[in-house]
C-alpha cells in the first residue's frame, strides 16, 4: 500500500506542502557546496529563461566553446517559471520542506522530478555513490485553508531551530537570520530572491495581522500549533 501523501491530488491554482528526507535518514546535503548547487538549480528552473541571450551566445564568434556548451544546456533545460511558484522553502541536512503554488495541473510533479533527479545525479557523482538518495517519492499535502498556509510557513521557517531548545527569543531570531538555506530572510525583508514568492503569504499576513511576520515566527508554542494543523512527518 502506498505511504500517506505519496498519491497526490493535483489541482490547478492550489498550494502544496512538499517534503522528503534522505534514504535511511542520511544527509542529502553534506557541505555548503551541495546547498549552493540545489539553490542554483531552483533559480534556473524558476526564473524565466532568456532564450534570446542564449541564442546570441551560441551565434557569437566571440563566445568560447565552454560558454556555447553551457548556453546549449540551458536551452535544453526544463523551465517552470510559467507553471509554478515557490512560496517558501527550508533545506536541512537530511530533509527539505517547500510550499509550492501550482498554476497548471501536474506542473509540480514535473518540477519535483526534474529538480531532484538532477540533484541526485550531482550528489551521487560528488559522493561517489550509486542508488536513490531519498527514502521514497516526495510527499505532497494539499493546503486547504489560509490558516493552514500561514502556520505551515512558520513551521517550515522554524526548522533550523526546532530541536535546538533555544528558549530566548533573541537567540532564536539570531539563529534563523544566520541560516542561509531557507526563505526566511525573504519573508522579513532582508533578502530578495526573485525566484521566491513570499507575497502569497505576506499579502494575507499584512491584511489581517498587526504584529510582524518575524514576531509571528518567534512566538512560543509554534511546534504544538503546527503539528495540530499540518501534521508533518519529517523527523
Amino acid at each position: 500500500m502506498p505511504s500517506r501523501h505519496t498519491i497526490k491530488e493535483y489541482r490547478e491554482n492550489r498550494y502544496y506542502h512538499v517534503y522528503n528526507r534522505g534514504v535511511e535518514k542520511r544527509k542529502i546535503f553534506c557541505e555548503e557546496k551541495d546547498f549552493a548547487v540545489l539553490l542554483s538549480y531552483l533559480k534556473t528552473y524558476l526564473l524565466p529563461k532568456d532564450e534570446h541571450k542564449l541564442f546570441d551566445i551560441i551565434a557569437s564568434p566571440l563566445s568560447g566553446w565552454k560558454e556555447k556548451d553551457q548556453a546549449n544546456k540551458l536551452l535544453r533545460l526544463n523551465n517552470f517559471s510559467d507553471s509554478i511558484q515557490l512560496v517558501s522553502y527550508c533545506l536541512m541536512n537530511n530533509h527539505y520542506h517547500m510550499i509550492i503554488w501550482q498554476k497548471t495541473e501536474n506542473a509540480m510533479d514535473q518540477f519535483m522530478n526534474s529538480l531532484w533527479t538532477r540533484y541526485t545525479m550531482y550528489f551521487n557523482k560528488q559522493e561517489k555513490r550509486v542508488g536513490p538518495l531519498f527514502q521514497d517519492v516526495y510527499k505532497a499535502v494539499l493546503v486547504e485553508t489560509d490558516e493552514q498556509l500561514l502556520h505551515l510557513s512558520r513551521y517550515i521557517h522554524r526548522n533550523p531551530i526546532a530541536k535546538r531548545h533555544l528558549r530566548n527569543l533573541a537567540s532564536q531570531g539570531d539563529a534563523l537570520r544566520s541560516y542561509s538555506y531557507s526563505s526566511y530572510l525573504d519573508f522579513i525583508g532582508e533578502h530578495n530572491s526573485d525566484w521566491v514568492h513570499p507575497e502569497h503569504i505576506l499579502t494575507y499576513w499584512k491584511e489581517y495581522q498587526k504584529k510582524s511576520y518575524e514576531a509571528f515566527v518567534l512566538e512560543a508554542g509554534i511546534e504544538e500549533v503546527s503539528v495540530q494543523i499540518i501534521k508533518p512527518v519529517i523527523i
